[in-house]
């Protein structure tokens, strides 16, 4: 069976490239060695700017079950377990959004069904080869061993990815080894609990803020009593002794009385499952030697893996197939530049390799002895400036990446995630997250005469177009790529020529006109 694109592996990544080449009219196949989603607890939530993008498809609704659309963080967040005061900002980058995983992946394997990608479960990718122009897949399913041809063979099967390892590609990076982290959904007293605030009062040791991680000369601590479920308590300690006991809520317990030095009752969570109860040692912190071999391609866990708070795997990973999706589907079109695919490993290596940053930094600043309480203890101080607050927000966040767009940077939002906006177009009222639900290039021409769209006949059948009213302050014309980020922008009133041949140049490094302009004779 030959087909343009295989994804190997049906998590939230594999299901969300899925639903971006679906969304582009390619139809994929989606391989899971798993008979049935799996159900075990993992990440807890999207953090940052991947819960605007999961906004731009209209997903933020039925991940969070509410219509009102995401509104970021202002108040309060943790970097290493010290605080971010983020009322210091005007505009905070810290979207979040609480939801397993596990539903997480429902949702989009939903969508992807909905759009037409095909999801095999029990099929497990045994081999694979490539020549110039298809990769083969062989498969062991449920009746036997077959093979697919693909143009395109995607690796969305985590960190252990088989794809990864049949393609040779390396997986350096650091292991931690030192660290232990034990974690489990328990029930604590309630009268410890503040009904306002949320906040759990341990006697012996004091206030612990609700999903703010704590650091403790012996280790760390958190608190998370996420929405319908019992409340998650974990703990980090250094140079514990190892063991292959089961883990349970006795040594949790004595996990807790030793980062706090004071006893938290912890007794079997309520509610019905799945319940965390498990027991980490060390961890790794990786970036593949490259995210594609040829006609095969890395995203998520099998390209990157982090030590490090806050889900930036899964944040990121999603990112990883927006940014893919579009540009697969170009090729496969006949519409992409030569460099296009290229452009893939260039950016979100940018993008994985400053999540590096994030999270050796972290790794650095919670880790034991005096000599980082000091440095915190001068970190904290730090943390009362505007600027350092907004630096880390936006790399908690994911948001201080800028892509290189391959011309002038003649507007700062050339390069960057594009915000929403609300327009005020000839149908309404409309949030610019709206216009981007068919995930197709965007030309939002906000200028005091609009016209922009009569020199760029050849782009209009690969272009949404929507003209609004101008905005104080705001660019006047801007160019969102599939992925919404911004590939070209103007704050003139009415673009000149130089303008437009700078818009000009931003199509042609994202498409290929389908109808170029006869030259003239």
């Amino acid at each position: 069976m030959t087909v343009d694109v295989v994804i190997n592996g049906a998590g939230p990544n594999g299901l969300m490239l899925a639903c971006e080449l679906s969304l582009a009219g390619i139809r994929p196949i989606v391989l899971e060695r798993l008979p049935e989603p799996s159900e075990e607890p993992k990440a807890n939530g999207l953090l940052g700017q991947v819960v605007q993008l999961i906004d731009r498809r209209g997903l933020y609704e039925r991940l969070s079950g509410s219509p009102t659309p995401p509104q970021p963080n202002s108040t309060y967040f943790m970097f290493a377990a010290m605080a971010l005061d983020l009322s210091l900002l005007d505009d905070s980058p810290l979207f979040g959004l609480a939801t397993p995983q596990h539903h997480i992946t429902q949702v989009l394997e939903k969508r992807a069904a909905e759009l037409g990608a095909t999801i095999r479960r029990g099929h497990e990718v045994v081999g694979l080869a490539q020549d110039d122009d298809m990769v083969t897949v062989d498969v062991a399913g449920p009746e036997g061993t077959y093979r697919l041809r693909a143009r395109y063979l995607v690796g969305a099967d985590g960190a252990h990815s088989v794809t990864r390892t049949l393609s040779g590609i390396g997986f350096p990076g650091v292991t931690y080894d030192r660290a232990t982290s034990r974690a489990a959904h328990a029930t604590v007293p309630s009268d410890w609990v503040d009904a306002a605030t949320g906040a759990l009062t341990v006697p012996g040791y004091g206030t612990v803020q609700p999903f703010l991680p704590l650091r403790t000369e012996h280790g760390g601590f958190s608190y998370a009593p996420f929405p319908g479920h019992p409340p998650l308590i974990s703990t980090t300690e250094w140079d514990q002794p190892e063991t292959d006991a089961p883990m349970s809520l006795d040594e949790l317990r004595a996990s807790v009385h030793r980062v706090l030095t004071a006893d938290l009752p912890l007794d079997p969570p309520s509610g019905q499952g799945p319940h965390v109860l498990r027991r980490l040692s060390g961890g790794n912190t990786r970036i593949a030697d490259r995210f594609r071999d040829r006609r095969v391609f890395l995203i998520g866990d099998a390209a990157h893996i982090y030590t490090a708070g806050g889900g930036p795997g899964l944040n990121l990973g999603l990112q990883d197939a927006a940014n893919l999706g579009w540009k697969l589907a170009a090729d496969i079109r006949g519409s992409a530049p030569t460099d296009l695919l290229d452009s893939y490993e260039t950016e979100r290596r940018q993008a994985a390799s400053r999540m590096v940053t994030y999270a050796q930094a972290q790794s650095a600043l919670i880790a034991p002895g005096s000599d980082v309480t000091a440095l915190r203890e001068l970190f904290t101080e730090l943390l009362s400036d505007h600027d350092t607050v907004q630096r880390l927000a936006a790399l908690t966040a994911g948001a201080d990446i800028r892509y290189d767009m391959g011309g002038p940077d003649t507007h700062p939002l050339i390069g960057q995630f594009a915000p929403d906006m609300e327009l005020t177009t000839p149908n309404g009222t409309v949030r610019l997250a709206e216009l981007t639900r068919t995930a197709r290039p965007l030309l939002l021409d906000l200028t005091e005469n609009p016209g922009l769209t009569e020199t760029l006949p050849e782009w209009h059948d690969q272009l949404d177009i929507v003209t609004a009213r101008p905005q104080p302050g705001s660019p006047t014309a801007l160019l969102l790529r599939p992925d919404c980020y911004v590939a070209w922008a103007t704050a003139s009133p009415s673009p000149d020529g130089a303008d437009r041949q700078a818009l000009h140049n931003a199509l042609q490094r994202c498409f290929r006109p389908t109808n170029p302009p006869t030259p003239d004779h």
